[in-house]
């Protein structure tokens, strides 16, 4: 039996989930029957991270294989998520997954909306963002037009970052995402 993560933020920059442990290389996959939001998990965040819930869509991510070691580490640092399977049928991917196989992703159940004293951060935004683009441009134009919420309240604290995962993000980086999202704000 292979153990998977369905990472759709953060998890997508192969630098940020490096600080947690050790995964597979990634792949890419969507899955069925979820939406993605900016929303909050708990009073415990400074910031207004992605969540996924049930629902009427589909989200792009990647599949990252790890043990049950691995995937103990992932659940502190998912804190204030639920681990819940997806059922392989829910997948569209080019990793071969088992009837034994668990795909596990981080959910969370009627997110609150990022407020002022939880907004969206950019630190974050462009960590995800640029997990995406080492994917490609048309992978972070998905991950954009998956995403509700670019609306709610929003923090530019790239020259003091908040996000404790930042990696993987370049000033070369910052145009390209600006741009991405510009759309998604307005």
């Amino acid at each position: 039996m292979s153990i998977f993560i369905f990472g759709y933020g953060s998890l997508i920059n192969s630098a940020s989930r490096r600080l947690t442990g050790q995964t597979s290389d990634a792949v890419t996959a969507v899955a069925e029957g979820f939406m993605r939001y900016w929303g909050k998990v708990d009073d415990s965040y400074i910031l207004a991270p992605l969540v996924v819930n049930r629902g009427e869509g589909s989200v792009n991510g990647v599949l990252l294989k790890v043990d049950q070691a691995g995937l103990l580490e992932f659940d502190r640092r998912e804190r204030g998520y639920q681990r819940v399977l997806i059922k392989p049928e829910q997948l569209t991917t080019s990793q071969t997954i088992a009837e034994e196989d668990e795909v596990w992703v981080y959910i969370k159940q009627d997110p609150e909306p990022p407020c002022s004293l939880s907004p969206i951060m950019q630190s974050y935004v462009d960590t995800v963002l640029a997990g995406c683009l080492e994917i490609s441009e048309a992978f972070a134009r998905e991950f954009v037009e998956h995403t509700l919420g670019w609306h709610f309240p929003w923090e530019d604290d790239r020259d003091s970052p908040k996000y404790g995962n930042l990696a993987g993000v370049t000033e070369a980086h910052h145009n390209q995402i600006d741009s991405l999202i510009a759309e998604a704000r307005s």
